[in-house]
């Protein structure tokens, strides 16, 4: 949830975020972890350019948590404040030349597994972007999965192999368990998308790919990039990429896939063309 206050000459975004926990179920199994607003990942936080980012945290969980705005420019007010139990907080974050895909987490590790979202910074009101205008934007987050619940005493676990690894907190269809449900990424045929990479793996290079397509790379860690071809994409621990997708293959399904290069793992996706026409 987030209000808008309009500025004299700038915006002022003001978001509102509370930790809470939460049950979910993966891995054939329940447990409990800490989430923002009760999702995983947590909620996107979208500005533009030049902003002034006010995020007001609210902690409804068990224990302390501070958070780290990732590639932000400027120091963050706060940025090292631990925030109790029942206690909020208010971030104040200020926009210089930053453009693309950031990320927002936890700073210990064990929290970090759960509580991290997208922090997307468009062109300001005047720009435009220096690439051809896409149809949609699409955030995807690679993250990791523990059976374990992971709590402050058990930090450890954190900094070890997951147990699986998901996109957009999909486990995907090679784990053998019913429960667990399948990222599904829809496009128009002929449709221009940007993609928005985010790898929120601790400790692992993650290599990403959809069949039978290929990318236009147009960014990385919050800034314009020359732009480069390729038909996979690897992402280091924390980093971000900004991609161009054509819909521009024969209109079906097509498998995403996501693996650690540790190859532990492979977790899959699905990409649904929906229309035979452009938009």
């Amino acid at each position: 949830m987030f209000n808008q206050i309009f500025g004299y000459l700038f915006w002022i975004i003001v978001f509102n975020l509370q930790l809470q926990e939460t049950e979910i179920t993966k891995l054939c199994s329940t447990k409990t972890i800490l989430t923002v607003n009760g999702s995983f990942p947590g909620p996107e936080i979208r500005v533009r350019r030049g902003d002034t980012v006010y995020v007001n945290v609210h902690n409804q969980g068990r224990s302390a948590v501070s958070f780290d705005w990732q590639g932000v420019e400027e120091p963050v007010d706060g940025s090292n404040e631990l925030i109790q139990p029942g206690k909020n907080f208010t971030y104040e974050i200020e926009l210089d030349d930053e453009i693309g895909t950031l990320w927002w987490h936890a700073r210990s590790a064990w929290a970090k597994a759960t509580v991290h979202g997208a922090f997307v910074i468009l062109p300001a009101a005047d720009e435009e972007y220096p690439f051809p205008t896409p149809t949609s934007d699409q955030i995807i987050i690679f993250g990791e999965w523990f059976r374990q619940e992971l709590t402050e005493a058990n930090e450890t676990i954190a900094a070890g192999q997951a147990d699986g690894y998901t996109i957009n907190g999909h486990l995907g269809e090679t784990y053998g368990c019913s429960n667990d449900t399948t990222y599904l990424l829809e496009v128009a045929y002929e449709g221009l998308y940007l993609l928005r990479l985010i790898n929120a793996v601790a400790n692992e290079t993650m290599v990403f790919a959809i069949a039978q397509h290929s990318f236009t790379i147009v960014g990385q860690n919050a800034t314009y990039s020359q732009r480069s071809f390729s038909t996979s994409l690897t992402l280091a621990p924390g980093q971000t990429l900004d991609v161009l997708l054509g819909a521009n293959q024969n209109v079906g399904q097509y498998y995403i896939t996501a693996q650690p290069s540790s190859g532990r793992h492979n977790t899959t996706g699905v990409i649904q063309y929906l229309t035979s026409t452009g938009v």
